[in-house]
């Protein structure tokens, strides 16, 4: 691997303002790795710079993993490296908008998203409005606000809006149902229990005053959390996690691991009570955080390293990815196979589900599909709602 290039290697302060052209771009909603800026900046070396055309394409090539972030791109391009009036193009983009069509709308949607990234301070002109009557009560969103965040993508989130997604996921309820042992425990009924019985008989001189009985024990089964931070993934790899940091408050035991080149666990980061400190110490961690994924070569290494420590007691285990892996299917199909047959129920959650046509057509994801016990979506507040209720629920759904 090449090294990255010193800043002083390339003219003047240019290094500093792709650093922070990139920052822009991550703050807007782009997933714009480290490994990215690396690979921008070793490129310029090489031949960027002889004309402004040849630069944009070299930043385009290297930053750009989407197709729809294209739009994105080259407005943050050409706001931040040309406009002279680039304050007042960015403020002019936070007026409201009236009577737009839908693709219109999609637009200032991004439109305001790099305004915020480009200022996060500056503040938003409204239209003159009569001034409202008073309330005794008064609330940051209202239910119809509310319901339309939980159905937004969290990829088109707007910085304030990625916050109070945070806020609504903290607050949704993660409670698991317990489930049946094969173990026994005392109880006042049940079948008796001659090994306790006779014991207590021999504490008391041979007389039985009272015979002792057993029930099979409950107890709440393990959660494992294998999350993808891949460059596909990492519009959703963030809030994700903040779900998983969620579910580790409860009672039930939270076992968490990324994933991208190479398997992670971050169990013991997700311990903190602050969520946003626990995933800003889980993204300084990882090495590979937006980078390529390996699915297999980790599936394969968590089957042999952590299967035995943490599948045990009926454990669920949830798979975030796209499926859009690279390596040898039949491989993938080995591992993901001796990892359904580990745990009680296997749940990949794929963010692609949220287009209608959706269809399995990538090697990894047809390779995935049989072992799953379920698939479900994880674009927004709603469906990690359903997911919240699934896990609830406690049974163990239909094999597809």
């Amino acid at each position: 691997m090449l090294a990255a290039p010193h800043p002083d290697s390339l003219p003047g302060h240019l290094a500093h303002n792709v650093l922070h052209f990139a920052r822009v771009l991550r703050s807007a909603g782009m997933p714009v790795g480290t490994d990215r800026v690396q690979l921008a900046l070793q490129a310029l070396l090489q031949g960027g710079l002889e004309s402004r055309a040849d630069f944009h394409a070299t930043l385009q090539a290297c930053m750009l993993s989407k197709a729809e972030h294209r739009v994105l791109f080259n407005q943050a391009f050409a706001l931040f490296w040309k406009d002279p009036d680039l304050e007042g193009r960015m403020r002019a983009l936070l007026l409201p908008r009236v009577q737009l069509q839908e693709r219109a709308a999609l637009k200032t949607q991004e439109n305001r998203r790099l305004a915020a990234a480009l200022f996060p301070h500056a503040p938003q002109t409204e239209s003159p409005q009569p001034p409202p009557e008073e309330l005794d009560v008064q609330a940051s969103l209202t239910w119809n606000e509310q319901e339309v965040l939980r159905q937004k993508d969290f990829e088109t989130m707007t910085p304030e809006e990625w916050d109070e997604a945070k806020r609504l996921l903290r607050r949704m309820p993660s409670q698991f149902k317990p489930v049946l042992t094969r173990r026994f425990e005392r109880a006042p009924t049940g079948r008796p229990d001659w090994r306790a019985s006779l014991q207590r008989m021999g504490r008391q001189g041979g007389e039985l005053w009272q015979p002792q009985r057993r029930r099979l024990r409950r107890e709440t089964p393990p959660l494992v959390v294998l999350a993808d931070i891949s460059g596909s993934m990492a519009s959703y790899s963030r809030m994700l996690l903040h779900f998983s940091h969620a579910l580790s408050q409860a009672d039930t035991p939270v076992h968490s691991f990324v994933f991208g080149t190479r398997l992670t666990p971050i169990s013991r980061a997700l311990r903190q009570r602050d969520p946003d400190q626990a995933v800003a110490q889980v993204a300084a961690a990882v090495a590979d955080w937006s980078g390529g994924t390996r699915l297999a070569d980790c599936l394969h290494q968590f089957n042999r390293q952590w299967a035995r420590r943490v599948l045990g007691g009926k454990a669920t285990v949830l798979l975030i990815t796209d499926g859009l892996a690279h390596g040898d299917a039949d491989a993938l199909s080995h591992e993901a196979e001796r990892l359904a047959k580990s745990c009680r129920r296997l749940i990949w959650l794929n963010p692609l589900l949220r287009y209608e046509g959706f269809e399995p057509k990538a090697a990894g994801a047809r390779a995935l599909l049989p072992h799953v016990s379920q698939l479900l979506a994880a674009h927004n507040l709603a469906s990690l709602g359903q997911l919240s209720q699934l896990l609830a629920q406690g049974h163990t759904p239909t094999p597809l």
